[in-house]
């Protein structure tokens, strides 16, 4: 929901009601991850997705419906259903699409989930979408670090979800969890889905260079929050890179040392050194090698360069065991050229190691397209 909640909650402040549809669970070769969500505006317009385009026009017709009776669905669509295949879910999977209307009457907190995402403070929404009572289908809880707003009807269905949640939204992953009616742990009848908003995942571009820019656009497209850092001032300004959230000028290992020491990096933060200066080059890879947190470590340079560094950095003892964690030279084989082209690679490549995919083309390969993630991520 995280895409397309800012035309949401702008519905939901000016009194409105919108049909929404979000994936709550997938099987085989799904086109969209648990979370995807398609809105239906008041004036029939439609924000966002939940296939890709397979079953947009079905879903469309639910969410319409739901906005008209009040009344939410749990709808699957796959192509071992005939009226799914006839929509058009042809890639092999199936999905789960929970249908609710989304209003100030059934969903009050929505607000409150809003601004956490907007604050970039961890927030979870746990919905109840199957009971054997309909009356408690569609309730929301609201759940966060520290306290949780709204109820899914019990005080004993509360606590267990909110346990759960909490686990869940540690680690940026969304599921469905099952329970007895009244939240028993040992029970079924009562499904309750739940999405994690964690905070954006990270990108640290060091080198204020013109393939900095370029990366940090791609790094914004995908939806990380980018960070510029260089210790050269006339070099790291705002005006050179407008798509970073911010630009900062400090000695690259200074200012990773800070980040690392006060926890504002995590397993999901990715590195891309881009300087091509050894003095800054090599203290900052040792200390990002040596924390073996993060999700990708990236390096621009020729093989001579390569070369080069291992050296260095295996003379200020970091191992092999270390440097298996380095990509270098940094980025996908894609024949790049420019600035632009290169950051292509370089996200591309990001993007394979976030998924576990090879990098080849789909063409060539057989199986699954679609990867579970080899890191946790948000949704």
């Amino acid at each position: 929901m995280r895409d397309v909640l800012d035309d949401l909650i702008a519905i939901w402040r000016g009194g409105g009601t919108a049909g929404v549809g979000t994936v709550v669970r997938t099987f085989e070769s799904a086109p969209r991850p648990a979370g995807a969500s398609m809105v239906v505006a008041p004036d029939g317009s439609v924000l966002g997705s939940v296939s890709g385009g397979c079953v947009e026009g079905a879903v469309y017709e639910v969410a319409t419906t739901a906005t008209t009776t009040g009344s939410p669905s749990l709808e699957r669509y796959g192509v071992s259903d005939d009226d799914a295949f006839a929509v058009g879910l042809t890639c092999g999977g199936v999905l789960d699409v929970f249908v609710e209307p989304v209003s100030r009457a059934t969903f009050p907190e929505l607000d409150t989930v809003a601004n956490a995402v907007a604050a970039d403070h961890p927030v979870a929404v746990a919905t109840i979408i199957a009971h054997p009572d309909p009356d408690r289908v569609g309730m929301h809880l609201v759940v966060r670090e520290a306290h949780a707003n709204g109820s899914l009807g019990s005080a004993r269905t509360n606590n267990a979800v909110v346990d759960d949640a909490r686990g869940l939204l540690a680690t940026g992953a969304s599921a469905v969890l099952s329970y007895g009616p009244d939240g028993e742990r040992l029970g079924d009848g009562m499904d309750v889905f739940v999405a994690s908003y964690a905070p954006r995942p990270r990108m640290l571009v060091f080198g204020a260079i013109d393939f900095a820019a370029a990366v940090a656009e791609q790094g914004a497209f995908l939806g990380y929050r980018v960070t510029v850092c260089d210790a050269r001032a006339v070099f790291a300004t705002r005006a050179r890179f407008p798509s970073a959230e911010e630009v900062v000028v400090d000695w690259p290992h200074r200012y990773l040392d800070a980040q690392i020491s006060t926890g504002a990096v995590d397993r999901r933060t990715v590195v891309c050194v881009l300087t091509h200066d050894p003095k800054f080059d090599i203290p900052l890879l040792a200390r990002a090698l040596r924390h073996r947190e993060f999700a990708y470590v990236g390096a621009m340079g020729s093989r001579r360069t390569h070369d080069d560094r291992v050296a260095r950095l295996r003379d200020e003892g970091v191992t092999d065991a270390q440097l298996a964690g380095l990509s270098s030279p940094i980025g996908l084989d894609l024949g790049a050229r420019t600035p632009q082209e290169t950051a292509v690679s370089i996200a591309a490549e990001i993007v394979a190691r976030r998924w576990g995919g090879s990098g080849e083309p789909l063409a060539t390969r057989h199986g699954r397209i679609h990867h579970d993630s080899a890191v946790a991520h948000d949704t």
